[in-house]
């Protein structure tokens, strides 16, 4: 989990220094910043996540690269559906949902296509990977 938590930081740092730019593995995606609070520690707690469009709406895969289980983050805004997000030099907050199944199966498919790996962690995991709607509060 250090290996990790080392490495989102250092795109965190990179996003918020150069405004929502970065380089490495996410050069080029559309990346966020999703800020939870932290459903047992109730501690900030901030994510790089790619995202894909819905209208005015922010969709995120809670997919963890097809993990077993779902991500912290996942579980943080279950529990503390409002949450900041940071896109370029925007940050604002928004109140995160759970696609019901027909529109999960649609932004799941829609964010797929952009980013074929997204079906490879479907694949991988035999839990129904949930897609989280962001929307302005």
């Amino acid at each position: 989990m250090a290996g990790q938590n080392e490495f989102n930081l250092k795109i965190i740092e990179e996003f918020r220094a150069n405004s929502g730019e970065t380089l490495g593995p996410f050069k080029g995606r559309p990346l966020l910043l999703l800020t939870t609070t932290g459903a047992k520690s109730g501690e900030a707690r901030t994510t790089p996540l790619v995202y894909s469009r819905d209208g005015d709406r922010i969709v995120v895969i809670a997919s963890m690269g097809g993990a077993p289980k779902h991500p912290a983050w996942f579980l943080n805004l279950s529990a503390n559906p409002e949450v900041t997000v940071e896109v370029g030099t925007e940050k604002f907050i928004a109140r995160a949902s759970v696609a019901d199944s027909a529109e999960r199966d649609r932004l799941y498919a829609q964010q797929a296509e952009m980013m074929p790996a997204f079906s490879e962690y479907q694949q991988k995991t035999a839990r129904q990977i949930p897609v989280v709607v962001l929307q302005r509060a």
